[in-house]
């Protein structure tokens, strides 16, 4: 795992909320963006790097959605609807979600948006793992932590979201 000394707003919260922490960087490319890249450029399995995806619900008074779920997997629109409770949710198109988040796609991080207005909802397979991995808030740069702390942070719900 590469380790360097990396500061940013994320790192500073887990800081400030005494969470820890370990930073991953690596080097970003094209070749780097998906979560199972990032896994391996890291050197974790791609089962714990979580990646974060926007959602937005069909329901105009709905907040907007983060949905975080393995790397390998694909979100399931109609679990994650159910989930929210509304009847349906569609992936928000790449520069919508740069739009919405103010950062970039291969670095968008619920840490990064806590109290933004955003509805955080995590695959219930992290209930498994110990540790999670996901994005610093931007490319280039992963963070990984106790599940119970991500949880505890971002306010997340626990719920099946992959297909």
């Amino acid at each position: 795992m590469a380790k360097k000394r990396f500061k940013n707003n994320v790192t500073r919260l887990l800081d400030a909320r005494k969470v820890s922490y370990q930073v991953l960087t690596y080097e970003y490319s094209p070749e780097t963006h998906a979560a199972v890249e990032v896994a391996r450029a890291v050197g974790l399995p791609p089962e714990e790097v979580f990646k974060t995806l926007v959602a937005l619900a069909n329901d105009p008074g709905q907040k907007p959605i983060l949905a975080l779920i393995p790397g390998p997997a694909t979100l399931d629109l109609k679990k994650l609807a159910k989930a929210v409770g509304v009847k349906k949710v569609q992936m928000a198109p790449r520069a919508r979600a740069e739009s919405l988040t103010g950062l970039q796609a291969g670095g968008i991080s619920p840490l990064a948006l806590l109290n933004r207005g955003f509805q955080v909802y995590l695959d219930e397979s992290a209930q498994a793992l110990d540790w999670i991995t996901v994005s610093a808030g931007q490319r280039g740069a992963q963070v990984r932590l106790p599940v119970a702390d991500l949880v505890r942070l971002t306010r997340a719900r626990l719920a099946p979201l992959t297909a």
